[in-house]
């Protein structure tokens, strides 16, 4: 079940005393490291925009570990065919919306972890069907589906007069949710298996960067940037929130793999009936 290392020195000690903290000083902590962070990458990227560059990025790094796993290992144990399904289908929405409205390098990232990504569901699909858990991948997708349908409708950006601006809305909203799923079977299943343990915690080092940007645009324009135009005053709060809404679905995983890379661990996940301390 994966073996113990021993945690000596400052990083031990560090550990040993967070661990011993109760549940709401963690989050407390947990809270004032990501502020800490934040205020770090405000300090020294100028470029704000970087952040999505650097989002996408990690994203496909995530991807190379699922593919080095499929070709190389030769099963998708573990991991959510219905997550991949569902990341397949807001890149796609995204990539088109992107071709319309940008064509700059967030369309080629996009395409290709897109392409990426479908080869990865091709193979869950056809080649290594065998190794799929599909009894533990049991969260209806049309419970993300359609509320992301019904909040691009009523909440979207208003700056394109076609319907990109639904589609968009729709990609965004998807992608918050998109996670779920997976999270779902590695609760079922309990323990992690370690690439896609890395993939999943490529995707919340993603999405906090996705959120930098936005809190960090947010804190330059004293606030102003949530409400000073008439079309964006409900969308950008909507895609803040969504940014945020996928950060703290993935937080409490990436404190999970934090912990159990610390102590040398195969990374185990608690009940669906909460996340408690170990």
């Amino acid at each position: 079940m994966g073996r113990r290392r021993g945690t000596k020195g400052p990083v031990g000690a560090v550990y040993t005393w967070v661990r011993g903290q109760s549940v709401k000083a963690k989050t407390a902590l947990g809270a004032l490291a990501a502020l800490v962070v934040l205020a770090a990458l405000w300090a020294l990227v100028h470029n704000h925009n970087h952040f999505f560059v650097a989002s996408e990025a990690v994203h496909a790094a995530g991807i190379i570990v699922l593919i080095y796993k499929l070709s190389s290992l030769k099963t998708c144990s573990g991991l959510s065919l219905k997550s991949q399904e569902l990341t397949a289908i807001f890149l796609a929405v995204r990539f088109y919306c992107s071709v319309i409205i940008e064509k700059d390098v967030h369309t080629v990232l996009d395409l290709l972890t897109l392409f990426s990504t479908i080869w990865v569901i091709y193979m869950m699909r056809f080649k290594l069907n065998s190794s799929y858990t599909k009894e533990l991948d049991n969260m209806p997708t049309y419970y993300l589906l359609v509320p992301s349908i019904v909040l691009a409708i009523f909440v979207h950006p208003f700056l394109y007069k076609h319907h990109s601006r639904f589609l968009w809305a729709f990609s965004v909203y998807l992608e918050s949710v998109s996670v779920l799923p997976q999270l779902r079977l590695m609760q079922n299943a309990k323990m992690v298996e370690p690439f896609t343990a890395h993939y999943v915690f490529a995707l919340g080092v993603a999405r906090f960067l996705n959120s930098a940007h936005w809190i960090i645009k947010v804190v330059d324009t004293g606030g102003s940037f949530l409400t000073g135009s008439s079309s964006a005053v409900f969308w950008t709060p909507a895609v803040l929130i969504a940014e945020l809404v996928q950060t703290l679905i993935l937080a409490d995983f990436c404190y999970y793999y934090i912990k159990s890379a610390m102590l040398g661990q195969l990374m185990r996940l608690p009940s669906a009936h909460g996340m408690r301390d170990i």
